[in-house]
């Protein structure tokens, strides 16, 4: 039995949506702002007349979140994951109370902060510095304690120079360096993060990193949603697993991180599409199916890191006298494209192609791609001058694992490998 105390604790929450209906019960930043300063040790319940609810609910009702209920330790990193539409970031809403639940309840004791999305919580009009100061009051701290950890939030966020530039004049990367600095140096009592190790560039991520790992050193509750198994595995001393918004699984972060790089919601390792609804440029070419292959010529449903992977490519040319060439893109869950392969044959790479079908393959060694879910994106182009007749994004999803044994990079070496590729090298 856990000895800690209970700082949150979440009973029997349901939201339900309609689909074209506005949420009434929706708070005002008004009401959110005066539940936060009048109410430290809060508790939320519903009021609503649940009479009328039934489970013959016309297609028009969604339900994003259904009997949740957890609680949260202090000092506890909580990680919470699940496919994209489990319910996490409602959730979150919820506990931020940016929106109400449908029934339930839950209550938390202390302050809580949440960054849930790029600036939330900021004034557009009001500079980098003012926005500081009234985020810190938001969360009942004094002047005083933010003038302590004023000078160590600006130079985290790394823009100095435009501290007294309205927020609104931020990029949104600026935007968020901010927040997140303003968030994990403001010491709230329960820290609230959806995503935002996963935003900024490559150096902030590993920043931030390295920050919430100091945060949950320092004995401070704060609850994590990612789609990073690392960045679970590193930061969460247990975690959650949302499906369809309910909580199918708790405990130990290695099996949540198992269930979710297993759940076939959240890889898409193959994609064929019927002839009414298949992406195409009118008249010269159409896309019909795209495939994630071994060497063998089968499908795969996990890639391991070690693995030689194939993307097979199948199309329609449906006018010749043109170049038509496919290319896919790789593309991590930064949004940031890691590389991009033009299709290179001698037959065709710079000759007309004939009306007809096609399937072609481009393959990625193993050994090359770092940990983490990607992206695949599919385009057909010319060359000479270089032409995109069509471009479908994110057709594909997939997670590459690392097994962590001497045939890979990483041999033993338990920490994160930084960079965006990973190959395995020549070395004498």
């Amino acid at each position: 039995m856990n000895s800690r105390e209970v700082v949150l604790k979440v009973d029997a929450l349901s939201k339900r949506y309609r689909i074209g209906v506005r949420d009434s019960r929706a708070e005002t930043p008004v009401e959110v702002l005066k539940e936060i300063i009048t109410r430290p040790y809060k508790r939320f319940k519903d009021l609503r007349d649940l009479s009328n609810f039934t489970d013959n609910e016309d297609e028009s009702v969604i339900w994003a979140l259904r009997d949740v209920s957890f609680e949260v330790y202090e000092g506890e990193v909580l990680g919470i994951m699940g496919a994209n539409g489990a319910g996490k970031s409602t959730l979150l809403k919820i506990l931020s109370r940016i929106v109400a639940p449908t029934s339930g309840e839950f209550w938390h004791k202390g302050s809580l902060a949440s960054l849930l999305e790029v600036g939330t919580g900021f004034n557009g009009e009001l500079t980098g510095r003012e926005n500081i100061y009234l985020n810190g009051a938001i969360l009942g701290m004094r002047k005083s304690q933010i003038d302590k950890v004023l000078d160590e939030i600006i130079e985290f966020s790394g823009v100095e120079r435009f501290i007294d530039t309205p927020v609104k004049r931020y990029s949104s990367g600026m935007t968020v360096r901010l927040a997140f600095s303003v968030a994990a140096h403001l010491d709230p009592d329960i820290l609230v993060l959806d995503e935002v190790l996963s935003v900024g560039d490559a150096q902030f991520s590993q920043r931030s990193m390295r920050k919430m790992e100091n945060v949950a050193q320092d004995g401070r509750t704060v609850i994590f949603v990612s789609h990073s198994t690392t960045a679970v595995s590193r930061l969460c001393h247990r975690a959650l697993f949302l499906s369809n918004g309910e909580i199918t699984a708790e405990g130990p972060v290695e099996r949540i991180t198992g269930l979710y790089l297993g759940d076939t919601e959240h890889t898409k390792m193959a994609m064929v599409w019927d002839e009414s609804v298949a992406p195409r440029a009118e008249g010269l070419v159409k896309l019909l199916s795209v495939r994630m292959i071994d060497e063998n010529g089968e499908g795969i449903e996990r890639v391991d890191i070690r693995q030689k992977i194939g993307l097979e490519i199948s199309f329609e040319v449906l006018r010749e006298g043109k170049i038509v060439l496919a290319e896919f893109q790789v593309v991590n869950e930064q949004s940031q494209t890691i590389f991009t392969s033009i299709e290179r044959h001698p037959e065709w790479s710079n000759k007309n192609r004939d009306k007809g079908l096609y399937c072609v393959s481009g393959w990625i060694p193993g050994n090359y791609l770092s940990e983490g879910r990607f992206s695949i994106s599919i385009a057909f182009s010319s060359t000479s001058p270089r032409d995109t007749y069509l471009r479908e994004d994110e057709v594909l999803w997939f997670q590459v694992v690392d097994p962590m044994d001497g045939e890979s990079v990483r041999y033993d070496y338990g920490a994160p490998v930084p960079g965006f590729v990973r190959p395995r090298l020549e070395w004498k």
